[in-house]
């Protein structure tokens, strides 16, 4: 069992762990230009805390044990945005809304998926919590696009989502009939929706390049209200930069269960999963009342294992009779040195790209 470790949980070696913590670092300096503070909410909450805020999908991804000290029951997170709203109606319940906090940690969950074999997994992101209006969903978006940019990541590409169009439109749909809608919807199954309501049919054949989408989903929806919910929607994906695709499915609801009125996955090239999610929805108060709120959360292990998060290894070799002095400004301009603490040293062995010479940094 030496070295042996549980199904779904990895260490991360060098120069990975190191990426993974100039990712987060750079996503969360991007954010707090934009306002948003960082917030650290422990590994470790009460299970029925926990729970009411994860809600009932969360909840069953929750590990659960039992606290020796207390004999309560306790559970290790699976999701951090869940301790951020139970912070922002609790602790900063007081604070003028909106309120900008961000965010990075591990979340552990029971179960791992196909697509995701990790249980274990880094959680970073922002959440705007006093609003949900267009112009706070707006905001939210260009900051995980500008994020995800400071972090290095090009070939990004945005599909939009409104988790609740179907609700809206489908109106006094009996439950067991809008069950199954949603099942054929979820499926992309023309026949199922057509047998249940082929008016329905328009929400699969809009999905696609979001401006042509967009006025596909314009001509066959109509209402006041959700003409004003398409236009947010187009007004939000206007302050996107023009070289991020955008995509639209009206009706996308795998990880959107819990959202409101507008969601977001954000992918990038070379990557096979999202690496990030978000959209609208509701915090839960000590009262029982709800407050809107908007954010995002990316997932730094599908950056980092497919191979595009910022993995740099510039090392400098010191000699044992170099200057300190030398090294010690080079330090100062960005350079790791690595001292050589014998003779028998060598750049080879301490895994260094350059070594300083009387000349400067030279190419090992």
């Amino acid at each position: 069992m030496t070295g042996l470790l549980p199904e779904g949980f990895h260490d991360r070696l060098p120069p990975f762990a190191d990426a993974a913590t100039r990712l987060e670092r750079r996503v969360l300096d991007a954010a707090f230009l934009h306002g948003y503070e960082q917030v650290d909410p422990p590994l470790v909450e009460f299970e029925a805390a926990l729970q009411r805020r994860l809600k009932a999908g969360g909840a069953r991804d929750s590990v659960r044990f039992v606290d020796p000290a207390s004999q309560a029951t306790l559970a290790i997170r699976p999701d951090i945005t869940a301790q951020v709203g139970r912070i922002a109606a609790t602790r900063m319940g007081h604070h003028p809304r909106p309120v900008r906090l961000s965010y990075a940690g591990p979340v552990v969950r029971l179960r791992a998926s196909q697509l995701r074999p990790e249980r274990a997994q880094r959680q970073i992101g922002c959440e705007l919590i006093g609003r949900d209006t267009v112009a706070a969903a707006r905001e939210v978006v260009s900051v995980a696009v500008e994020a995800l940019q400071a972090a290095g990541m090009t070939g990004l590409s945005i599909d939009f989502t409104l988790p609740d169009l179907l609700a809206e439109l489908a109106g006094d749909l009996p439950a067991d009939r809008l069950a199954a809608l949603r099942q054929s919807l979820d499926g992309k199954d023309a026949a199922g929706v057509a047998a249940i309501d082929p008016a329905f049919l328009s929400l699969i054949e809009a999905a696609g390049p979001f401006d042509a989408a967009l006025a596909r989903l314009r001509a066959s929806v109509h209402g006041p209200a959700l003409a004003t919910r398409l236009d947010g929607l187009a007004e939000i994906a206007a302050a996107v930069p023009a070289d991020i695709a955008m995509t639209l499915d009206p009706t996308e609801r795998h990880g959107f269960e819990y959202q409101s009125w507008l969601g977001f996955s954000l992918f990038q090239v070379g990557v096979p999963v999202e690496v990030g999610r978000g959209g609208t929805y509701t915090i839960l108060h000590d009262d029982g009342a709800e407050e809107p709120a908007v954010g995002f959360s990316l997932f730094a292990d599908a950056l980092l294992d497919a191979g595009v998060g910022p993995v740099e290894r510039r090392r400098l070799f010191v000699p044992v009779d170099a200057d300190p002095a030398a090294a010690a400004a080079l330090r100062a301009e960005g350079w790791v040195t690595v001292a050589a603490l014998e003779e028998q040293d060598s750049p080879a062995a301490q895994l260094c790209t350059h070594i300083l010479t009387a000349e400067g940094p030279k190419p090992a």
